[in-house]
């Protein structure tokens, strides 16, 4: 019961810091293409920023769900291997806590103090995927936009009846952030000026 109620006071924390790191890489992200995307998010963008980020890309994704199901299991793998100093080193796990005897230090401290070693290496690790992820990805977007890389495979139609082939950089629920055709300049443009959006050069199905 202890054990249940603990995760329920760390829920709300845990969700607030997904939100926090969601927000950052956002903004490490667009701040590369020269956008503050803080202006431009509303209240529930910020609310799903963490599935938005995680749901974005099938390898973050899995990295992270991967991540979360090792933590879960690293308490009982350190509990196990108390033995082997470089495995608790590794996690950051103090030597002199695990070196100590079954008798001097009951099982149950043992697995509270591993939890909190898991709770902290899983935050260490999430700051780096989402930081890392966010300068790695806009830095790769910018660097084909200075290129002139960029594959226009959407056409953008707009409620005047007016179109263009365009990039798409991203969207929250308020805007879409895109190139045209043959402009190099990022636009933003309401969601409520678009009618829909065309997938003209569809990756997985023109094979």
């Amino acid at each position: 019961m202890k054990n249940i109620d603990k995760v329920q006071n760390l829920l709300p924390l845990g969700y607030l810091f997904l939100i926090l790191l969601g927000i950052a890489k956002e903004s490490i992200f667009y701040y590369q293409l020269g956008i503050n995307i803080v202006r431009y998010s509303s209240i529930m963008d910020i609310l799903i920023s963490p599935v938005a980020a995680i749901t974005s890309n099938p390898i973050f994704f899995i990295t992270v769900l991967i991540l979360f199901i090792f933590s879960f299991k690293l308490p009982q793998i350190l509990l196990k291997n108390e033995d082997k100093k470089g495995l608790h080193k590794v996690f950051g796990s103090k030597i002199t806590k695990t070196e100590k005897t079954k008798n001097e230090v009951p099982e149950k401290e043992r697995i509270d103090y591993y939890n909190n070693v898991a709770i902290e290496f899983l935050a260490a690790f999430l700051i780096s995927i989402f930081l890392g992820y966010g300068f790695a990805d806009g830095r790769y977007i910018s660097q084909k936009i200075k290129n002139n890389k960029i594959d226009y495979n959407y056409k953008l139609n707009y409620t005047n009846d007016k179109s263009e082939n365009i990039y798409v950089i991203g969207s929250n629920t308020a805007y879409y952030f895109y190139l045209s055709e043959g402009n190099p300049t990022v636009k933003i443009a309401p969601v409520a000026s678009i009618r829909n959006l065309e997938l003209t050069k569809n990756r997985m199905l023109n094979k």
